[in-house]
């Protein structure tokens, strides 16, 4: 039998949101072996004077224990 784990993460970059999602993806898998799936479940952006100067995903990580 196998277990399925579910991690979230926050995960942020000055760039764009996809940026976001691939240097998040790149750093979780530093930390986590046999990831399964990843849910991007959620947009956010900080703004500052009017620009964008973050932008922000929250990431659901599924990976077997």
């Amino acid at each position: 039998m196998s277990v399925v784990r579910i991690a979230e993460y926050v995960v942020s970059s000055s760039e764009s949101w996809e940026d976001a999602v691939k240097k998040g993806f790149e750093e979780i898998t530093k930390k986590l072996k046999n990831i399964r799936g990843i849910d991007v479940i959620g947009f956010k952006a900080v703004v500052r004077e009017g620009k964008i100067t973050e932008y922000r995903v929250n990431l659901k990580v599924s990976y077997l224990e």
